[in-house]
């Protein structure tokens, strides 16, 4: 019997091209309000002996993870035989230690909630820090893959001459990764976070980047003051504008907006958060990486 991808209504798009390439069978599922704002989850009935694949990405998890476990249960109720999570982006992982007295370390917590309701779960690059694999916080199996080959392959394809430029040191694995396999150079700057939406970077060297285009990557531009910081440095070292690329297209507030005034040519992200800017599709990535879990063909 084929597998069932049930997506919350966002992720539609994203659910029509995993739907081949798992094998799978696409349901509707319906999510609305009441005036109060409380949410009414309904899915389809008919799901005795399926094992359902929820899409569900959760950049805004404190909206979403009620709807997402009324989902889980109601199939459950429905007679699935298993519940998996493809989560495209995987919120609450920075949290992972208790940096002031009273805080809450979100990550673990987070990743037992959802361990309660699924049976596996399937990420693209979370934002990891101490714990290196998400084996350290799941008790259930719970596998990501990297975005670095599709970013690459964007890049070889639209950008003949990239000078890769990587925010902070967290980042210089995985920038050096995609200068590997895009086969181009890279450099790897300073950050400086002073708050949540004031950050300092260091200079990039302005002769490195005068011989071709910049391309500043990260994993997650939220506030998107690193890029806005960055693309100023390039402005002032009178290179190429740079072209901005990015994992999850978070953008709070007027961050994608600030990026373009700060003047960068193009600004590109994959598809594991709906954006405007989505140019570089995951799906086969989390094709190949849900077949891990054994529930698809």
């Amino acid at each position: 019997m084929k597998p069932v991808i049930i997506a919350f209504p966002d992720m539609r798009r994203l659910a029509v091209e995993l739907t081949p390439l798992l094998g799978a069978d696409h349901l509707e599922m319906e999510w609305r309000h009441f005036p109060d704002g409380e949410s009414l989850v309904t899915l389809p009935s008919d799901l005795a002996g399926r094992d359902v694949i929820l899409l569900a990405t959760l950049h805004d998890p404190d909206r979403l993870f009620l709807p997402l476990r009324f989902a889980v249960d109601t199939a459950r109720k429905f007679g699935a035989k298993s519940v998996g999570l493809i989560s495209p982006y995987l919120a609450y992982m920075r949290q992972d230690k208790q940096f002031h007295p009273g805080e809450a370390v979100s990550a673990p917590l987070f990743a037992a909630l959802l361990a309660e309701s699924f049976d596996w779960l399937v990420t693209i690059d979370p934002h990891l820090h101490r714990n290196r694999d998400l084996s350290q916080l799941f008790a259930i199996p719970a596998v990501h893959a990297s975005a670095a080959q599709v970013i690459a392959g964007w890049i070889k394809k639209n950008t003949s001459d990239a000078i890769l430029l990587g925010p902070d040191s967290e980042s210089q694995q995985w920038v050096a990764e995609v200068a590997r396999l895009a086969q181009c150079p890279f450099e790897v700057l300073r950050k400086i976070r002073r708050g949540d939406r004031t950050v300092d970077v260091s200079l990039p060297d302005g002769k490195v980047l005068r011989s071709g285009t910049p391309v500043i990557l990260d994993d997650i531009a939220s506030s998107g003051q690193t890029m806005v910081r960055t693309l100023e440095h390039i402005r002032a070292l009178r290179a190429d504008a740079a072209v901005c690329v990015v994992i999850h297209a978070v953008f709070a507030g007027s961050a994608y907006q600030d990026i373009l005034a700060a003047g960068a040519a193009r600004v590109v992200s994959t598809n594991t958060i709906v954006h405007e800017s989505n140019e570089i599709s995951i799906a086969p990535l989390l094709a190949k990486t849900a077949r891990r879990m054994g529930t698809t063909p």
